[in-house]
């Protein structure tokens, strides 16, 4: 079993209670037949925790919010796209540990429709007590950051950035720790997985799990990521900077290269949250099937490669797969016209 002190030297804050739970996807693979060719499915459900909507983002955060803390700040500046995860749970973490919160909101997607400017998302920041800078189309949101804490700094206040994703080295902590807890559900459980399936946006969750895994001692090459946010070749060379950088704030030896890591650019469609067919199909499957909801932007892609890899053989006729859940349902909200097919 992995040692989870390791990461007793990082400042950290309790957003979470306990360990999330694996789930057997029954139904969904009664629906399935024999298109499931034999393969077994399970969720590992970060979508259910209790503050702020629940998501995998809280795990970066409880990392994220103690370094902030440990550095004497009063104040998250937190960096996303206008239906940003990471700002949400980022102003409901900062409610709850009595911290400022100012989210700095990027056009990122070409979705310009009220729903999706004042839904999902943006509706929960305001209600968790955040300030909400959405910026103009084009608007550099790290500079904007950048002056927002030197304009807090003015009035005697200190300011914590926190980058697209929460995916510096320290946030990917969240998922060091959460590969550390799927070693040791699978251990009790007596179900070894063959395959763990993944969404990869900023590549923070991708760089943990990589980290967690070799640390732990597993097979690295059963991650498989879908990139929802940039090409495929750029997104490996991304997430490999980033599990090495936790391996160096970690004081490990160890190290990866592109050639270990498994990130498929085919659900990328148009682009970040831009819908797809796929996506649609993989979120109404599994609503329809086991009353669970996938995001649009994450997770609904994510689910479509999983499908497409065992229609493919990519994932063999009779494996295990734990497919990561990682919340980001009120983006659903946002994305209703696609979702109802308009």
């Amino acid at each position: 079993m992995p040692n989870r002190d390791l990461l007793k030297r990082f400042a950290r804050v309790c957003l979470m209670q306990g360990p999330t739970p694996i789930q057997r996807l029954a139904r969904l693979e009664q629906v399935l037949g024999e298109q499931r060719r034999g393969v077994s499915i399970w969720a590992k459900r970060d979508d259910l925790m209790e503050l702020g909507g629940g998501g995998n983002k809280l795990r970066k955060l409880e990392f994220l919010i103690g370094q902030a803390k440990s550095e004497g700040c009063d104040t998250v500046v937190a960096i996303g796209g206008v239906q940003s995860n990471l700002g949400r749970l980022a102003a409901a973490a900062c409610a709850r540990t009595g911290l400022a919160c100012e989210l700095v909101l990027a056009q990122m997607v070409a979705r310009d429709s009220e729903i999706y400017k004042r839904n999902g998302n943006v509706l929960l920041d305001e209600l968790f007590g955040a300030r909400v800078h959405i910026l103009s189309r084009g608007d550099d949101p790290a500079e904007f950051a950048s002056r927002r804490v030197a304009e807090i700094a003015t009035s005697g206040r200190k300011a914590f950035i926190a980058t697209l994703g929460g995916s510096t080295p320290v946030g990917c902590l969240g998922y060091v720790d959460c590969a550390f807890e799927i070693a040791m559900q699978s251990a009790e459980m007596g179900t070894d997985f063959d395959h763990v399936v993944i969404p990869n946006g900023s590549g923070g969750m991708h760089a943990g799990l990589v980290a967690g895994t070799v640390i732990a001692g597993s097979d690295l090459s059963r991650i498989k990521a879908h990139t929802v946010l940039s090409p495929a070749d750029a997104c490996v060379l991304a997430t490999v900077e980033k599990v090495n950088a936790v391996f160096e704030i970690l004081s490990r030896d160890d190290r990866v290269e592109p050639k270990d890591l498994t990130i498929s650019g085919a659900q990328l469609g148009g682009g970040y949250g831009v819908p797809t067919p796929e996506m649609i199909e993989a979120v109404r499957l599994v609503g329809r099937s086991e009353g669970l909801l996938l995001d649009p932007v994450y997770g609904g892609k994510a689910f479509a490669g999983l499908l497409s890899d065992i229609e493919g053989g990519i994932i063999a006729p009779g494996s295990n797969v734990l497919f990561v859940m990682t919340g980001g349902t009120p983006g659903l909200y946002a994305y209703a016209d696609a979702l109802n097919g308009h």
